[in-house]
């Protein structure tokens, strides 16, 4: 019986855990909150071979307070804009996250005629939360460091984090 060739070590994911995927699209309605932070942020974690873009259902504005939390972690979008799941120049992606219901049912859509995988991780939109300016802060602190920890155990907690 012939042996199988194995890969190294450092190639094959933790138990549990699955391999990096080759393209990850992060999917919300507007592209103006969660899916540019999971975007920034899997770049951190992800291989800098992996493509890693966002977009949303519709086209939104830049949120400020989006920048404003970016920046407590040095972290910045750059000259980066919203832009809509139509206005991607490349639609082969092996993986689709998304982050709203109506993200996720025109991921489903896309389904049915590219082979992508799509993962729903539902995710507050913290411009709902109303109160003062620090209460609002809060909320899209929430929103940075749960698609934080997400983003780390999807793609691999112990990963280089890798500046791009």
């Amino acid at each position: 019986m012939p042996q199988r060739e194995q890969e190294p070590a450092q190639d094959r994911p933790e138990k549990g855990r699955r391999a990096a995927p080759g393209a990850v699209l992060f999917l919300c309605g507007r592209n103006s909150i969660r899916s540019p932070m999971a975007e920034l942020l899997a770049r951190r974690v992800l291989p800098k071979s992996t493509f890693v873009a966002s977009a949303g259902v519709r086209s939104g504005e830049r949120d400020p307070f989006v920048d404003a939390v970016l920046a407590e972690e040095n972290l910045t979008l750059g000259e980066w804009r919203p832009r809509a799941l139509e206005e991607l120049e490349d639609s082969y992606f092996d993986l689709i996250v998304t982050l709203a219901p109506e993200a996720h049912h025109a991921a489903l859509e896309l389904t049915r005629s590219m082979a992508v995988d799509v993962e729903y991780w539902p995710t507050l939109d913290p411009s709902a939360v109303e109160g003062t300016r620090e209460q609002i802060l809060a909320a899209y602190r929430e929103v940075r460091d749960g698609l934080s920890e997400r983003i780390a155990a999807r793609f691999g907690a112990g990963a280089q984090q890798q500046k791009r």
